[in-house]
């Protein structure tokens, strides 16, 4: 992205430690503030990007925001457990997952009370583009999810209504983030506001995210 003329602020986080609100409502913000990025018509066009949770966590900032910054304009999401994972559900009380996830990861399970489903619609003012993965690594985990996914987060568990687009990319959940074409896509998404779509796949996305 930085090759490709953006400003980059990559952030990571201590997603074991500290809980989803206290990353929505405080580390974000101070984060942003820590930056300079600014979210006003003042202040140059902003997007994110996330990975698995990170959306989810995005999510939740913007939730509480009464309106949407308005020079935030796309975000991409890798492999967002936008309706919480399956996986979570079979594993979410064992403790090994326990300690390996801390404090937040039993939290994204399917149930309705799960963090990602108590969350409000997508703002339809702001474009969302999602990539899915479909290659997993751990066949034990994808017979644990069940259908087409990336080891730890379905294909149709990442989609979320109001997205603007949708794609599957052969991946496995950790790496989707660091191959060469789905970081193709990021870019495509974040100039166009659509991914590249193959020809075959392309009038069957228009179809089902528009």
């Amino acid at each position: 992205l930085t090759a490709a003329d953006y400003r980059v602020v990559n952030l990571s986080y201590q997603s074991r430690k500290i809980t989803l609100e206290e990353l929505v409502s405080t580390w974000l913000p101070a984060q942003l503030n820590h930056h300079a990025v600014g979210l006003s018509t003042a202040d140059p066009p902003v997007h994110f990007v996330t990975h698995s949770m990170g959306g989810i966590m995005l999510r939740g900032w913007l939730d509480q925001q009464p309106t949407t910054p308005p020079n935030l304009q796309r975000v991409v999401m890798f492999a967002p457990p936008n309706q919480g994972s399956s996986l979570v559900d079979r594993v979410g009380n064992w403790k090994l997952f326990k300690l390996i996830t801390g404090v937040n990861g039993g939290r994204l399970s399917t149930a309705a009370d799960s963090y990602p489903n108590q969350l409000g619609p997508w703002p339809v003012d702001l474009e969302l583009g999602v990539i899915a993965g479909n290659r997993p690594i751990n066949p034990l985990f994808a017979y644990w999810t069940g259908g087409p996914g990336d080891g730890k987060v379905r294909v149709a568990e990442t989609k979320l209504e109001g997205m603007t687009d949708h794609i599957v990319m052969p991946h496995s959940h950790t790496w989707l983030q660091y191959r060469r074409k789905p970081i193709e896509q990021v870019i495509t998404f974040l100039a166009t506001g659509r991914f590249k779509h193959p020809p075959a796949a392309a009038a069957d996305a228009a179809a089902t995210t528009h």
